[in-house]
């Protein structure tokens, strides 16, 4: 992967994240709107901004796996393409993630 891939890839990352934050925002003024209208009792409005919550780590962590997961296809796909020093390299780097943490 290029670091215009790189580049891109977390461009889109963050997009992402940004809109996920902007929706909830959204979402909370809405739901403090309609505490204030009496249309939700404001345990209701609690409950449901906890819910809102939820969703949003969800959407986010399931968003960064996907982000992750491309980058890991593009990476592998493009792997025939580095050098032998390249290769030892990220041999030696996932070595070393391989020991116990008590080497």
């Amino acid at each position: 992967m290029d670091v215009n891939e790189k580049s891109c890839m977390v461009k889109i990352k963050v997009a992402g994240i940004g809109a996920v934050t902007k929706t909830a925002e959204n979402a909370g003024d809405l739901l403090e709107e309609l505490v204030k209208k009496g249309t939700l009792t404001v345990e209701q409005g609690k409950a449901m901004n906890e819910e809102l919550k939820h969703g949003i780590k969800e959407s986010v962590s399931t968003a960064a796996h996907t982000v992750q997961s491309t980058a890991v296809s593009k990476f592998v796909d493009n792997m025939h393409r580095l050098t032998p020093e390249e290769m030892a390299t990220i041999r030696a780097k996932m070595d070393e993630m391989e020991k116990p943490k008590d080497e």
